[in-house]
Formats: C-alpha cells, structure tokens, sequence
C-alpha cells in the first residue's frame, strides 16, 4: 500500500507539537469604545492602543497575566461605542481562531446571549471557540460561568464581568497537562467569601468561583456550566481541562483531513485504512505526552453509520458480511468511530492517617 504521506507528517507533527500547542492559548476580547475601532492582534500588553478608554485599556491588560504561561496572543475588536449586541465584533470574530472570547468589562445580559447563541452557532459549524461569561448559567462545555463577586485588588473593588478577561487568560495560560484548579490570582487580595457548603453548590451548578484559602484567592475549581449530562456527554465534559483536550483532537484532525486528505484521493477502503492510521498514530501521540490514556484510544470504521447509509442508498446488506461492509463503496462519505480516554489532573486528594 503506497500511503497517504502528507496525512501520516501531518499527524505525526500535530501530535509532537499538541503539548506546546496547548501551553499559550488565545484569548479574544469584544470591546466598545470611542477610539480604536477594528481589529487589534497583540502579543503583550505593552501593545494595548493607547488610544482607548482607560477602563478597557485595564481589562485587555488583565488576560495577559495568564497562569503557568501568558496567553500566545490577545485578539481585540473594538466596536464604536453605540454598537448593540456585539454584533460586529462577533461577525469580525468568525474569521478568526482563538480559544476564549469575553465581553467587554459592561456586558449586559443580552450580550451574554448573544455571545452564548454565537458560540453554539460556531461550535456546531466545527469551530471550537469557548467563552467567560459573568454570572450566565448557560448548561454548555463551551461557556464558562465566571460567578464570583466583590473582587478586591488593594483597595479597587472589581465585578465578575470586568475579571472576565483575566479569568480568560488564565485559562488560556493552563497547559494540558495540569487545570486551572486552584489557581491562584496572586493580586487579587479579597472576594466575597463562601462557606464549604455554599461553595460546593456553586460548583455543581456549573460555576467558577474563587475561594480564599486563608492566605491566597484562587479558582476553586475549573468547570464549565455544563450540569445536564448525557450519555454522549457525561460529567466529564464538566471540566474546563477535558473540553480543551476534546476540542484540540477535534481541530486537529478536522483541519488535517480537509488539508491533507478531503478531495484529494480516491474514497477506496485502502485509503480510508490509511487515514486510519494516520489517526491511531496520532493519538498515540497524544497519550505519549499524557494527554490521553495509553492504550486506551481506537478509531475504526463505524460499521453501524456505514451500513445504515448503504441501505438508505438502496443496497440490500442483509447477506454482507461485516468485512463486506467495511470496504463496501460509500460515494463521497466516510464513516469513522473512535473511543478515547482523556487524562485528568489531580485535584482529589483523600489522604488517612494512622497513628
């Protein structure tokens, strides 16, 4: 078999680069302003337009702390200050790729719901955005809850949506191989404090909240505001760290497939065996670098779409085998099965003592 070279480079490279990929995220920020309307790409906050607002000039600076890593780059549009909704920051927004968008320091409500109504558009065109939200139960894996209040740094005294950015850019700043729990935000010296039990409600209602652990504030846990689960997405999904993994797999092979692979060779079983592969060398990869569970990951072909789509097409499989099937003709389709097994951090200690 000849091979399908360029997939299998291809794979093998995003595979080898998936860790540093994952160590400087990119955090986009709609914002309103008199000044500066347009599109900014900044990779340090020295870069910050002077030209804008000081309170916007604060809260773009505030994503570039980050948390383990600064955010690899900070994407700002600017809307003219009169502009309703976001609506053309999020259409300038969908050219471009990035992992977590946040509001300006005022988002209001509707705004909440725009962003929230985009990014599931987005999401479900293949794009992997997620974004912070202040105060928004949304009971989605990509819209992060951000539900803390009476943030103090020094004497200033900050809401949940003017952290928002910071918040994203810690996230951003959080390799693979570890999460955001307890993180802590070194400047910020006082919140307005749960008790255990409240906290834990918080947590299970899908929100972000800081705690004060006696000496430092930082993240209680890093959750999303998923809370109704389902069979295809289960608790896992609550976590901020899981959904980073899934959505690094499903850009990876999303964007190496239509480069390397769609339109470009025959739809023969041989190819498709190819791409195969490719796929299981990749994720091996991955749980190479602890990002997935060693020898836990398959891909195949799934017998169950295929044979479905064969008999929506008029041939009778009833007298096929299930090899018969496999390398059956499926005009331009391709019908692929994986299972994987995404590492979590540590974050649940039970430790007993005995005396």
């Amino acid at each position: 078999m000849g091979g399908l070279p360029n997939i299998n480079i291809s794979f093998t490279t995003a595979a080898s680069t998936a860790v540093a990929r994952s160590e400087k995220g990119i955090v986009a920020i709609i914002l309103k302003d008199a000044a500066a309307n347009g599109v900014h790409i900044l990779t340090n906050a020295t870069q910050i337009p002077a030209a804008l607002g000081a309170d916007n000039k604060a809260y773009i600076a505030r994503a570039f702390p980050g948390y383990v890593n600064p955010p690899r780059k900070v994407i700002v549009y600017v809307e003219p200050a009169a502009a309703e909704n976001l609506t053309e920051g999020l259409a300038a927004l969908s050219t471009q790729v990035f992992d977590y968008l946040v509001g300006p320091p005022d988002v209001s409500v509707a705004e909440c719901t725009a962003v929230e109504a985009w990014i599931t558009a987005q999401r479900a065109l293949g794009a992997v955005p997620k974004a912070v939200l202040p105060n928004t139960e949304s009971d989605s894996e990509a819209i992060i809850n951000f539900a803390a209040s009476g943030i103090m740094v020094g004497a200033t005294e900050y809401t949940a949506a003017e952290y928002c950015s910071r918040i994203a850019g810690l996230i951003a700043g959080t390799p693979f191989r570890i999460s955001c729990t307890y993180a802590p935000l070194t400047e910020v010296t006082d919140i307005d404090r749960l008790t255990k039990a409240e906290m834990d409600t918080a947590i299970d209602a899908g929100k972000l909240i800081l705690y004060y652990d006696g000496e430092k504030v930082k993240v209680a846990r890093g959750v999303n505001s998923l809370t109704t689960l389902t069979a295809a997405k289960g608790a896992a999904f609550q976590k901020i760290k899981i959904v980073e993994a899934v959505d690094l797999i499903t850009h990876d092979i999303k964007l190496i497939t239509q480069d390397g692979y769609i339109g470009k060779y025959a739809n023969t079983y041989d190819n498709k065996c190819v791409l195969l592969a490719a796929i299981k060398d990749y994720f091996k990869g991955l749980e190479n670098s602890d990002i997935l569970k060693k020898d836990a990951s398959t891909v195949g072909i799934d017998i169950e779409a295929q044979e479905a789509w064969l008999q929506a097409a008029g041939t009778v499989t009833s007298d096929m085998t299930e090899a018969e099937i496999k390398a059956a003709n499926t005009g331009s389709q391709v019908f692929l099965k994986a299972t994987l097994s995404i590492l979590d951090a540590i974050e649940d200690i039970a430790l007993d003592i005995t005396i």
